[in-house]
């Protein structure tokens, strides 16, 4: 008898291959590189960066956007900046500037790394827009005046409290600093606060303009930020919390003429299933709509839209890679598959905010499948994965002796190093994987790859603790 295979139950329960996604033989095709095959050169546990991706992701965002103003007759303009908490990695900057975006941060740090890219070239410190979000405490206020001294001109605090313009009076300049106000927008009925704590209270912002910045010629307002935790969505939440920052951006730009931007940050969400159905274009369709209508009815010019896009920038251009090396039946319905490294220290999101990525065999597609779990090598009873988006089971290959069985999680490449620590110290002293980098030659088309950071070592690990 002829067991399905688990290429008939993805052939069958979704449509397949995808962007980005196909097989070739019983190999995963990630992006056209053989992971079998990177494996088989790198070993594992391995972390994956898909560096054209990231260029192609943000051309998608300016298409849907270009569309858009041309179809509404819409006059402003489109900035695309790319959210550095994101990914950090240099590479990662390179590959993203190259693709004329400008730049989010949100730490005192961040803005080394602007002066950094500013020293070899890779910004123009007269034309990049940094915009600096977060809460400040003073020095993170005073590199912001260190960077505006030093020529940046564009870079932009966003005001995320009242008391944070006060960082910046001491500012001996002829030229203003331009600032932006972060709206705290209302969080969602089922959210643990009513207030996002970030940003300042609706009903202070207009008295706060009047009282602080309209006659004071340190400062110039251009921009109005709003940002929900949950996301750009196409939900009556969302679009209520939106109606209600453009309103308040339309009440500013009638009493101050230099405010031109409106913030809508990011939110964009990468696929994390192979169902995954969200209809990009169609949102930024209406959002470009409903602010023309509003800003003509009102008879005001439509402003630059921003966006601060990172997970979407960055999120499908990674994956990790494990060997299952190991299986338990631990009971008459649960099966363990364990891997070489740890989901909770390695895919922090999938435990923190029970985050679901695509999981997928990298081997082994033409064998039968069965139901599993997958477990960490971690001592922690939640160091686990064993649900996708679409079901709440996982479903891998069987294994067998002919060969190891390898697995990726897919569209990984945000926050997860930020979040578990690149390098440095993790739970039960499991290290951080290899990092490999793939690229295109820009001639060729051929794609090239590196090794741009070892398995850590115990060394590294033992000297920050102390012993070495």
């Amino acid at each position: 008898m002829n067991h399905p295979t688990f290429f008939d139950l993805i052939d069958t329960t979704f449509d397949f291959p995808q962007e980005g996604i196909d097989i070739e033989g019983e190999h995963l095709l990630f992006n056209d590189i053989d992971l079998y095959e990177l494996v088989q050169t790198y070993g594992t546990p391995m972390r994956l960066f898909y560096l054209p991706k990231i260029g192609e992701q943000i051309k998608k965002a300016r298409l849907w956007f270009t569309r858009a103003f041309r179809k509404y007759a819409y006059k402003g303009d489109y900035v695309y900046s790319y959210c550095t908490k994101s990914n950090h990695f240099l590479f990662t900057l390179k590959e993203t500037l190259k693709n004329d975006a400008h730049i989010e941060v949100s730490y005192t740090y961040d803005l080394d790394i602007v002066e950094y890219l500013a020293s070899k070239g890779l910004i123009n410190p007269e034309e990049i827009i940094i915009i600096a979000n977060g809460f400040k405490p003073p020095h993170y206020a005073q590199r912001i005046k260190q960077l505006f001294k030093a020529g940046f001109k564009n870079i932009i605090p966003v005001l995320d409290h009242v008391e944070e313009l006060e960082h910046y009076m001491d500012l001996d300049t002829e030229d203003p600093l331009q600032i932006g106000i972060r709206i705290a927008a209302e969080e969602e009925p089922t959210f643990e606060f009513y207030t996002s704590r970030l940003g300042i209270r609706w009903d202070w912002i207009i008295p706060f303009y009047k009282e602080k910045i309209a006659n004071n010629k340190k400062f110039k307002l251009v921009m109005l930020h709003f940002f929900i935790n949950t996301g750009i969505r196409d939900s009556a939440y969302y679009w209520s919390e939106f109606s209600k920052a453009l309103n308040m951006y339309i009440a500013l730009r009638h009493l101050e003429p230099s405010l031109r931007y409106f913030n809508i940050g990011g939110g964009f969400p990468v696929r994390n299933s192979l169902g995954f159905k969200y209809d990009y274009e169609e949102i930024i369709d209406e959002i470009v709509s409903q602010i023309k209508t509003r800003t003509l009815a009102e008879h005001l010019p439509e402003p630059d839209i921003v966006s601060e896009f990172g997970t979407f920038t960055v999120g499908e251009s990674g994956a990790h890679i494990f060997k299952v090396i190991g299986e338990k039946i631990q009971n008459d319905t649960e099966t363990w598959y364990f891997i070489d490294n740890s989901i909770m220290t390695t895919l922090p999101d999938a435990w923190g905010m029970d985050q679901r990525f695509i999981l997928l065999p990298v081997n082994k597609w033409k064998s039968p499948y069965k139901r599993v779990n997958i477990g960490g090598l971690s001592c922690d009873a939640y160091d686990y994965y064993n649900s996708e988006v679409h079901l709440n089971n996982v479903y891998l290959p069987i294994l067998d002796k002919k060969e190891p069985l390898y697995i990726a999680f897919l569209h990984t490449g945000h926050y997860q190093d930020a979040l578990s620590g690149f390098g440095g110290i993790k739970h039960c002293l499991i290290p951080s994987p290899q990092y490999v980098v793939v690229d295109r030659d820009p001639t060729t088309g051929e794609l090239k790859h590196s090794l741009f950071a070892k398995h850590q070592d115990s060394q590294s690990m033992l000297k920050i603790l102390g012993y070495v």
